[in-house]
């Protein structure tokens, strides 16, 4: 796995990964379970720098 997310990139992930998983944290039902998958997928990407989904089109955020 090449890393293929920028810093900038991985900053905004983790940022919006966790107010996603606060959000999901005060609310309750399906919203809250969507909420925490989206948030685990975002801090996990943002973690290790590879995103699947920029794989499968050929995108990079890093030079």
């Amino acid at each position: 796995m090449k890393p293929n997310e920028s810093n900038v990139d991985r900053a905004i992930r983790v940022v919006v990964g966790l107010v996603l998983a606060y959000v999901a944290f005060t609310t309750t039902g399906l919203v809250s379970i969507l909420l925490w998958v989206v948030a685990a997928v975002l801090l996990l990407t943002g973690i290790v720098g590879f995103c699947p989904l920029y794989r499968l089109l050929n995108f990079s955020t890093r030079r």
